[in-house]
């Protein structure tokens, strides 16, 4: 299931695959290569270089105020947050400026997770949420996120829009003076609201009392308002990662290196560990005896038990292409389906939505319960977690053993200076066909570009792990070949 042999192909063709509506080949965002700001979540960069400078958070600043002074006939709200880059001053400071000058009104939440400031926007009627993050990547990148006022990522077409109008001179002539210049202002509640908004995911009939937890917030978005969480539920919390000093985000903790909650979690006894990444807006879990849970486990443990419940909308799970192939099994022995859509939280949310389902995710620990929330939240999710693993009085590890057994699946990534259409990359067009030829029905081939960094993406799926490892290293030696000038 890899490039077909058309010679229309896309830069970013990774696959076909069975859907609700019929078959249909899966793209890496064609338009991603074209774009000159925005990526698959929002514009990320090197802070204070390149693109990403307090001069282009300036232009979004105008531009998002601007946008929104189209729709409302009050002076647009707007709220902003941040994780715990140092960086993060900077762009605070120059997204404020470009927004009071289109005479926009800012609300400052400080650090909080990416999904504090959807819910921030939505509970607060405020037109735009901006979230000045870079999420699982080190302090020196930052990056900026939107939010429309519904509470959802802003689509790929609004974004295209706003870049258009960023480098237009429209912004320029359709500044206010006098009283109409914009104002800001801090809303020091905003912790509060969104740990009780949190805590209301939660079954009411059920407490933490006596459940011990370990929590990696990597230094980030989360380090204040995640033990909070946990502790007023009830539980005893351990805490990881909450002491930030601007620079030591998601450095050698949180999701990106579970190893030290998992070793917390087999010193304390704790019934589970939880790795934030630096904007909280993903997790990875571990288990009570210090193993690693990724997402695809937690989604196929949370989908069969709402499956069970008869709680999952058309008994359909939505995941990305990158999920494991027993993902899909697990969901089949109890009756269900899994939907696949391209890489990335945004898409798993639009593919929700146009669909009418409740629950999807990502293998990377992005999981969304739209009956809760509108984004990934790694709180809500491990609340979910929690829930059905004090209900069902088992440990984690059990549960998830039971639920569902892994494909053997390898992950190559190779980074080069410019990313090139692969139908301009005949050897590795002919060796995908080679592995697929050699996999048959027994696996599958994806390949496909980063979104947000210069890398290719190789993944093989099948039997035997040294095998398809070896499938894998043959397709970046390909891409290696073709990409040499």
């Amino acid at each position: 299931m890899g490039p077909q042999k058309s010679a229309k192909l896309s830069p970013n063709f990774i696959g076909k695959f069975e859907g609700l509506d019929g078959p249909r080949d899966f793209w890496d965002i064609d338009r991603l290569v074209a774009r000159k700001y925005f990526g698959t979540d929002g514009v990320r960069g090197l802070a204070n270089a390149g693109a990403m400078t307090p001069e282009l958070a300036f232009r979004i600043g105008l531009a998002v105020t601007h946008q929104a002074r189209q729709r409302v006939n009050h002076a647009p709200r707007v709220v902003i947050g941040k994780d715990t880059r140092l960086s993060g001053y900077l762009f605070e400071t120059s997204l404020s400026a470009g927004v009071c000058a289109m005479g926009g009104k800012v609300l400052l939440g400080g650090p909080l997770p990416t999904p504090a400031i959807a819910h921030l926007t939505t509970s607060m009627r405020a037109d735009v949420g901006v979230v000045i993050s870079a999420s699982h990547n080190p302090y020196q990148d930052n990056g900026i996120k939107l939010f429309a006022s519904d509470g959802f990522k802003l689509p790929d077409e609004e974004e295209e829009a706003l870049e258009a109008l960023m480098d237009s001179d429209v912004l320029d002539s359709k500044r206010p003076t006098g009283t109409k210049v914009g104002r800001a202002e801090r809303l020091d509640d905003a912790p509060g609201r969104y740990v009780a908004y949190v805590k209301a995911t939660f079954p009411t009939d059920r407490t933490l009392d006596g459940v011990k937890v370990v929590v990696d917030a990597a230094h980030g978005a989360a380090y204040r308002v995640a033990p909070l969480v946990f502790s007023e539920l009830g539980a005893k919390v351990y805490a990881l990662g909450d002491e930030p000093n601007g620079e030591n985000i998601n450095h050698r903790c949180g999701a990106l290196h579970p190893e030290h909650a998992a070793r917390e979690v087999k010193k304390r006894g704790a019934m589970m560990g939880i790795a934030l990444d630096g904007d909280a807006d993903r997790l990875i879990v571990v288990d009570e005896k210090g193993q690693v849970v990724d997402g695809d486990a937690v989604m196929a443990l949370c989908a069969t038990r709402l499956l069970r419940k008869r709680k999952l909308k058309r008994k359909t799970l939505v995941a990305t292409v990158m999920s494991n192939l027993g993902l899909e099994r697990a969901l089949e022995a109890e009756g269900g389906k899994l939907l696949r859509c391209d890489v990335g939280d945004r898409y798993v949310v639009e593919k929700l939505r146009s669909k009418g389902l409740t629950f999807g995710g990502e293998q990377s620990g992005h999981l969304i319960f739209m009956n809760h929330a509108t984004t990934g939240d790694g709180l809500v999710a491990a609340l979910q977690l929690l829930a059905i693993v004090t209900e069902e009085g088992r440990p984690l590890s059990e549960l998830v053993a039971e639920v569902m057994e892994r494909v053997p699946q390898v992950l190559v990534n190779e980074v080069f200076e410019q990313r090139r259409g692969l139908e301009e990359m005949p050897k590795t067009g002919t060796a995908i066909r080679a592995a697929e030829k050699k996999l048959g029905k027994k696996g599958r081939v994806l390949v496909r570009w980063s979104g947000t960094e210069p890398k290719l993406r190789v993944m093989v799926e099948g039997p035997d792990t040294d095998s398809i490892r070896t499938l894998a290293e043959t397709v970046i030696e390909a891409a290696k070949s073709d990409m040499r000038p």
